[in-house]
């Protein structure tokens, strides 16, 4: 608008200059000055050589403010010209990097014109691990910094090549592939320079990364294509953990769907009140009485069928669900636990990634507050891989929650990083022995020495035993014989809805006996020397594909 503005004044100046030199011309030719003068003369009783003088001075003052605005005017369109210039900078543009966005790599998704002979390209997506600690932890400014650094790393590596932001903590490089590159070397010298130490604000952060790669035109011949390719390696890497690298192959893209439509169906069940505790006995192999519940989490679909935790569990924690499950599953399960006898314990499992949530102490505890359920009949089951993923936080967790009252049990003893420092570096009120250890520990002589280890351990630290996955009565009697304190299976019972928990609390208040009449290989219920059934077994679990075809 100014710049037609503009053109318009200089138009309108230039008739105005013609007309000027038009009239200029016609005074010269009929001597106009000295006509003027006489007819001055001849009316001096009027003024009028007055008038003629101010009309003048103010004519050759306005086309002096005239030139100073256009002058102005001028140098307002050339801002207005940078201004915009630099919108679309910042349109094309991360504002905090300083790298080109999405938006800009939209620029390369052009497609070759068929039969044309064309470069070869590798494409990355790059996806920070841990990122989100850092934000959580220590605060965006942190974030914000580390985000700088990595790009400063990036550029450093391909200088010349693109780098670019798109996403949150997502960054991607192409570069044209010089002869028979090592890709795959390159994705793993990535992951290498990004995963070392950063310094920001005087902290010291860890961060890792996961890289995908595709190729172009091999894998699409549109580069916008090829980078959802990537990022389908991408999260194949982060599925298989902490600083991988994937290469593109079809298979991933139906991964990522099924991925995709999971998530969906998983926000949607938990609006929707479908994701829910169910509850497993834990029963003193002493005392023969029930002396807990562990509650595990149960998706069930509109069709009635269940998702398997193992499913979609990690997907919760990849899709940042796990803390609004784990909060309305803890809060359901404590409320549920209000019911039951005052010696019978709720135990719950705590995620690795939670395990990573200073705060997580003061929500747990704000949930058993708010419902009133004490902290002494409360027990969190972490598990070794836990630990270690951040020694400093976990500890500071579950010191505030033992502090508080609330066991802390170490799930999955033998499996994951077994270490006689955990156990001296943490406060542990009970230790479970994996199912996995009581599947073969009756016939295979080594497994039987760790079970037996394991118990005679527990026993020095004055730590109770629970041994997982009881399904034979044998096991169960010799088990009993090394002193195994807890036991917990299908032996005793499979997990169930609350409903079927408190009727089986109400009939059987101290279910003891194991005076079971039936032999070995009778078929089992889940119950103590029950004529009945505690609870039918829960539908079987089915993966989340084929329930949705």
């Amino acid at each position: 608008m100014l710049l037609i503005k503009y053109n318009r004044a200089q138009f309108e100046l230039l008739i105005w200059s013609g007309l000027f030199l038009v009239v200029f011309g016609l005074a010269l030719r009929f001597n106009g000055h000295e006509a003027l003068d006489h007819f001055f003369q001849s009316h001096e009783q009027y003024d009028l050589d007055e008038v003629f003088t101010a009309i003048s001075i103010a004519g050759a003052l306005g086309l002096v403010y005239s030139l100073i605005r256009m002058k102005d005017l001028a140098r307002e369109i050339e801002r207005r010209i940078a201004a915009e210039k630099n919108v679309d900078w910042i349109a094309c543009h991360d504002p905090l990097t300083n790298l080109p966005n999405r938006r800009m790599f939209g620029a390369l998704s052009a497609r070759p014109a068929p039969g044309a002979v064309i470069d070869q390209y590798a494409v990355f997506s790059i996806d920070l691990d841990g990122f989100k600690k850092i934000n959580d932890l220590l605060g965006h400014a942190h974030g914000d910094e580390a985000l700088k650094i990595v790009a400063e790393r990036l550029s450093a590596i391909f200088p010349g090549n693109d780098v670019y932001r798109v996403g949150g903590d997502e960054f991607a490089v192409v570069i044209k592939i010089q002869g028979d590159q090592d890709l795959v070397a390159v994705a793993r010298h990535i992951v290498e320079i990004v995963s070392k130490p950063i310094v920001t604000n005087g902290a010291t952060v860890d961060m890792g990364a996961s890289v995908g790669l595709a190729l172009y035109p091999e894998d699409s011949d549109e580069f916008k294509t090829a980078l959802q390719y990537a990022d389908c390696a991408m999260y194949a890497a982060k599925k298989a953990g902490r600083n991988n690298v994937r290469t593109f192959a079809s298979s991933m893209q139906q991964d990522l769907v099924a991925r995709v439509q999971m998530e969906a169906a998983l926000k949607k069940a938990l609006n929707d009140g479908r994701i829910r505790p169910h509850y497993q006995p834990l029963v003193d192999l002493k005392t023969q009485e029930i002396v807990g519940f562990e509650a595990l989490a149960r998706w069930e679909t509109e069709s009635g069928a269940f998702v398997s935790p193992s499913d979609f569990i990690p997907v919760a924690e990849e899709a940042g669900l796990i803390i609004p499950i784990t909060d309305y599953l803890f809060e359901t399960a404590c409320r549920d636990a209000l019911s039951w006898p005052s010696h019978i314990t709720l135990s719950f499992n705590i995620s690795p990634v939670q395990l990573s949530d200073r705060l997580l102490g003061l929500r747990l505890l704000d949930v058993m507050r708010e419902v009133g359920l004490s902290p002494h009949r409360v027990e969190l089951e972490v598990t070794e891989s836990a630990l270690i993923q951040d020694t400093e936080t976990a500890r500071e967790v579950l010191s505030g929650l033992t502090a508080a009252g609330i066991k802390i049990a170490l799930d999955d003893f033998g499996t994951g990083f077994s270490s006689l420092s955990q156990l001296s570096n943490y406060q542990f009120d009970k230790i479970k022995i994996d199912k996995s250890f009581v599947a073969t520990f009756e016939t295979n002589e080594k497994q039987e020495k760790l079970v037996r280890a394991i118990i005679s351990l527990g026993t020095g630290l004055s730590v109770k035993i629970t041994a997982e996955g009881i399904e034979k009565q044998t096991q169960l009697q010799r088990l009993r014989e090394l002193g195994c304190d807890i036991g917990q299976g299908y032996l005793f019972g499979r997990p169930a809805p609350i409903d079927q928990v408190t009727e089986i609390i109400r009939r059987r208040p101290a279910a003891s006996a194991f005076s079971r009449t039936e032999p070995d290989d009778a078929p089992r219920h889940g119950g103590l020397n029950q004529v009945a059934p505690w609870w039918q077994p829960a539908q079987a679990s089915v993966p989340f594909l084929a329930k949705q075809g």
